[in-house]
């Protein structure tokens, strides 16, 4: 990759930070170069081959999908169930992103670390960074999802102090400027199907948008009161500013940090204060801790919730993974 290449990159923010873990990937990545064509290009054009497009986790691999319908071969680093904030990339994720015609991650910190490894690979693909400068976006920090501001200038200046929480696709509105920017990404490097992904993106568009009708009116419909929750950990932000919710406190500051015993009995405390009634468990982690603390407090476990990957049917897309979460939610808060 030459030093010109971050141009290349489409949403990113200057002063991104570099992902951590690639080290050994990297000398393999010596091995892979050497035992074949190390580059990937563009589909050429009237080619009939699908663009072959690599993203970080299922949740993009399927907004890709969706709005690149049959011109797009798409695959997930993280596999469905994995852990994104933690994940190791392999040899062999060196020659797909080698291969990749198009590289997607989410940015704001998520999933640097495939930035890095796309550095090491050399591949002349682009890198979409879809969170990143996103006009419209009320960017909220990493500490329970405090507004940071609602401009691209103001996102900046959040990422020179608090940490920028990056899980805006879990606002159905905020996946909607997913799509456009993929398909913005898609036609650029395939400009022979331009108006098949506008297309895709014209409808994939009204779901987006009938699911975030949903989503509102769903959890709407619950009491106030009752509307106050705990997470795991610091996913939902978005999904409760956008649906009405309000989140008090996390059990863990961030996955792989167990809290302290003081930190677990101040929690309780505050449950048991506030009368929330539901703590946040995510399909991804163990929630042994999770019940605990509900046994503890006497709130209720909102199990098998997705926030980083899709799951099995009905979870098993975007969309099916918000349905599922919306009814989860709004059948614990409404006691049903």
């Amino acid at each position: 990759m030459t030093d010109q290449e971050p141009a290349r990159r489409i949403g990113v923010r200057s002063g991104v930070r570099s992902g951590v873990r690639v080290t050994a990937v990297a000398i393999a990545t010596l091995l892979v170069a050497a035992c074949g064509d190390g580059g990937a290009t563009a589909a050429s054009s009237g080619s009939g081959e699908a663009l072959r497009v690599v993203t970080t986790t299922t949740i993009l691999a399927d907004l890709v999908a969706q709005v690149g319908g049959a011109n797009v071969s798409v695959t997930s680093l993280v596999p469905k169930g994995g852990e994104v904030h933690t994940f190791d990339p392999t040899p062999s994720d060196v020659r797909r992103i080698s291969d990749a015609d198009l590289v997607v991650l989410n940015g704001l910190g998520l999933d640097e670390w495939l930035a890095s490894l796309v550095k090491d690979a050399g591949t002349d693909a682009p890198v979409v960074e879809l969170a990143e400068d996103l006009e419209g976006v009320a960017y909220l920090d990493g500490d329970h999802g405090e507004e940071q501001g609602a401009a691209t200038e103001e996102a900046s200046d959040a990422s020179a102090g608090e940490e920028v929480n990056p899980h805006l696709w879990l606002n159905a509105a905020y996946a909607a400027k997913y799509a456009e920017r993929i398909a913005e990404a898609l036609a650029a490097a395939d400009p022979d199907h331009a108006a098949d992904y506008e297309a895709g993106l014209a409808g994939y568009a009204k779901v987006l948008a009938d699911l975030d009708a949903r989503a509102k009116d769903r959890l709407g419909a619950i009491p106030e009161a009752s509307r106050t929750v705990i997470s795991f950990h610091d996913a939902f932000p978005y999904f409760a500013e956008a649906y009405g919710l309000t989140i008090d406190g996390t059990v863990v500051d961030a996955p792989g940090q167990d809290p302290s015993a003081g930190d677990v009995s101040a929690l309780i405390r505050t449950i048991k204060d506030k009368g929330i009634k539901a703590i946040f468990a995510e399909a991804q982690f163990n929630d042994d801790l999770v019940r605990t603390i509900a046994d503890e407090s006497g709130a209720v476990v909102v199990s098998d919730l997705y926030t980083d990957s899709v799951g099995d049917a009905p979870a098993d897309t975007y969309v099916g993974m918000m349905g599922w979460n919306i009814e989860q939610v709004a059948s614990a808060l409404s006691g049903s």
